[in-house]
C-alpha cells in the first residue's frame, strides 16, 4: 500500500512539474523570470501537500506556553524610554501585508483604498502614523506595501500622491502560484495571464510567502545594507496596529546573548475570537496553532476560552537578519493551510496557502507579548467600520485611540445584516454615524435607515421583516430597546 501510494505521489508531482514547464513557455523575459522564482517555491509547497498524512500536531504534546515567554505588555510598558528611541526607530522598518481586495465589501481594488476614517484610506492613515513618526523623532522608518498581482498596479498609482511625504516608501509582490484542480491535482491556468477569464486561475498564496518574496525581491538585502535590523509587519486594515514604542524598546534590550529575532503580540480571546490561532508549546518551541491544524475531536476544546487564552493578533517584530539566514537554509517549515474555493462555473480547486506567523518556531529567543485589545482592531465588514467611524475613536496624527468618554474599554457587539454589506449601501442607510459612546450591542437586519444624530445606548436590536422598512428618526435615542415592524419618516 505505502509502495502504491509513493507511486502515485510521483506521478501527481511530475505531472505537475510538466505542466509548469509548460506555462512557462507561455511567457518572456522578466515575466518568465518572475514565474521560475514564484513556480520554485509552489513546488516546494506541493510536495510538501503531497507527503502530509492527518493533523500536523499531537495534541498529548500540546503545552501552555511558559509564562517568561509571553510578556505582559504593562510590564513592558511600565519602563521609561531611554533617549535612544530615536536610533532604534532608525533600524526600523513598517511593512504592511496589502495583497487583498475590498470585494467581500463590495469594493473594486485594493482593500487598503477603502475610506475608513474622515475620508482617509487604510494607506492613508498608515503613511500619516509613519509621517508622524519620522517628524517627532527625526528619523527614517521607510514603508514597505506586500502587494500581490491584484492590487500591485492600482496601488502604485495611488503612491504617487505620498511623493512630498515624509515617508520612503517601498513595494515587492509576493509571489503568484496556480490553483489547483481537486480531482487531478493540476494547475487549471492554460498561460500565466491574470486577467480577464484568466483571473481565477492564480492566486497569491498567503501571507506566510512574506519570507520568500522579500528576500527574491532584493528589497530584504537593500534594507540590510542601510542599517535595518527588524521588520514590524501588520495587516493593513488592522488600525490598532502602529509602531509601539515600548515594544520597540523591550526587542532593541533583550541581552545580547538571548537576542530576540522574533515577537508576535497576542491579546485575550473574547468569545468572538474562537477560531484565531493561538500560541503553545511544542518541542520546547513556541509555536503558533491554527484551527486548520487540530484534530477534530479536540476542536471545541482549541475554542475554549479557558484553556486557550490569546490569540495571534498578527502584528510581528521580526529580525530581518535572521528572515535572510533561515530563508537560505530553507528552515522556515510553515504549516500548509489547504485552502478549497469553487471557481464561478463550479470546478472545485484547492489553494495553498501559509501564514507568516507559522515561521516563529523556526527563530531563535522568539517571544509572545500579552497586548491590550486596542492593538486589534481591523475592519473586515461593514460592522467594523461602523465602529471605527463612530465617536468610540478619535483620530490624532494617523491613529485611532478609544474615546476617553467611553466608561469601559471593550468595543460594543455590532451585527449588521446583509443591506449593509457593501460599503456603498452602509453609507447611504446612515445620514450621520450614530452616537455610541454608551452602547453595549446593536444588532440591525433588514431595510433600515438612520437619521442624523441618532443616539444608541445598552443593547439595541432593529429588525425590519422583509418587505418592511425602518427609519430611525433624526435626534433619536435608543435605549436598550426593541425596534420591529414598519416604520417610515415621511418627507415634509
Amino acid at each position: 500500500m505505502a509502495e502504491f501510494q509513493e507511486k502515485l505521489r510521483l506521478q501527481h508531482e511530475t505531472s505537475m512539474h510538466k505542466e509548469l514547464e509548460k506555462l512557462l513557455t507561455t511567457a518572456k523575459g522578466a515575466e518568465q523570470e518572475i514565474s521560475k522564482k514564484d513556480f520554485e517555491g509552489f513546488k516546494n509547497l506541493f510536495h510538501r501537500f503531497l507527503q502530509v498524512k492527518g493533523p500536523s500536531v499531537k495534541w498529548d504534546k500540546i503545552h501552555k506556553p511558559p509564562e517568561d515567554l509571553i510578556h505582559p505588555y504593562d510590564k513592558i510598558k511600565a519602563q521609561v524610554l531611554p533617549d535612544s528611541v530615536a536610533a532604534s526607530l532608525n533600524k526600523l522598518v513598517v511593512v504592511k501585508l496589502n495583497g487583498g481586495l475590498g470585494t467581500s465589501m463590495g469594493c473594486k481594488g485594493p482593500k487598503s483604498v477603502i475610506s475608513v476614517r474622515n475620508e482617509n484610506t487604510f494607506l492613508d492613515l498608515t503613511v500619516h502614523q509613519i509621517e508622524h513618526l519620522n517628524k517627532t523623532f527625526n528619523v527614517d522608518v521607510p514603508l514597505v506595501l506586500m502587494n500581490s498581482f491584484n492590487t500591485d498596479e492600482d496601488t502604485k498609482k495611488i503612491l504617487q500622491k505620498y511623493t512630498h511625504h515624509r515617508v520612503h516608501i517601498h513595494t515587492f509582490n509576493q509571489s503568484r502560484y496556480p490553483r489547483i484542480n481537486k480531482e487531478s491535482l493540476l494547475p487549471v491556468a492554460k498561460d500565466l495571464g491574470v486577467h480577464g477569464d484568466h483571473g481565477d486561475a492564480w492566486y497569491p498564496p498567503g501571507h506566510g510567502d512574506i519570507y520568500a518574496s522579500f528576500y527574491n525581491s532584493g528589497l530584504l538585502d537593500q534594507l540590510i545594507t542601510a542599517g535595518k535590523e527588524y521588520i514590524f509587519v501588520s495587516n493593513i486594515d488592522n488600525l490598532g496596529a502602529t509602531v509601539d514604542l515600548f515594544i520597540l524598546n523591550h526587542l532593541m534590550t533583550q541581552p545580547k546573548d538571548k537576542r530576540c529575532e522574533f515577537i508576535m503580540e497576542v491579546t485575550d480571546k473574547t468569545r468572538a475570537d474562537v477560531k484565531g490561532g493561538t500560541l503553545i508549546q511544542y518541542d520546547d518551541k513556541l509555536r503558533l496553532l491554527e484551527i486548520a491544524q487540530v484534530p477534530k475531536a479536540h476542536v471545541d476544546e482549541f475554542k475554549s476560552v479557558t484553556k486557550f487564552k490569546i490569540f495571534n493578533t498578527n502584528n510581528l517584530w521580526i529580525s530581518l537578519a535572521a528572515i535572510k539566514r533561515l530563508h537560505e537554509q530553507n528552515a522556515m517549515d510553515m504549516e500548509i493551510i489547504v485552502n478549497p474555493k469553487t471557481l464561478d462555473g463550479g470546478l472545485n480547486v484547492i489553494q495553498l496557502e501559509t501564514a507568516v506567523g507559522a515561521a516563529i518556531k523556526a527563530f531563535d529567543n522568539a517571544l509572545g507579548v500579552n497586548v491590550p485589545r486596542s492593538r486589534f482592531l481591523p475592519v473586515k465588514t461593514s460592522s467594523d467600520l461602523l465602529l471605527v467611524m463612530s465617536n468610540l475613536y478619535s483620530l490624532d496624527a494617523g491613529s485611532l485611540t478609544m474615546s476617553k468618554k467611553r466608561e469601559f474599554p471593550s468595543t460594543p457587539h455590532v451585527k449588521l445584516g446583509s443591506s449593509f454589506t457593501k460599503v456603498h449601501d452602509f453609507l447611504m442607510r446612515f445620514e450621520s454615524i450614530p452616537d455610541m459612546l454608551e452602547l453595549d450591542h446593536l444588532t440591525v437586519s433588514g431595510d433600515v435607515t438612520f437619521g442624523k444624530n441618532v443616539s444608541l445606548k445598552g443593547t439595541v436590536i432593529i429588525i425590519a421583516n422583509h418587505g418592511d422598512r425602518i427609519d430611525i428618526p433624526a435626534g433619536a435615542v435608543l435605549e436598550n430597546k426593541i425596534v420591529s415592524g414598519n416604520l417610515r419618516i415621511l418627507d415634509h
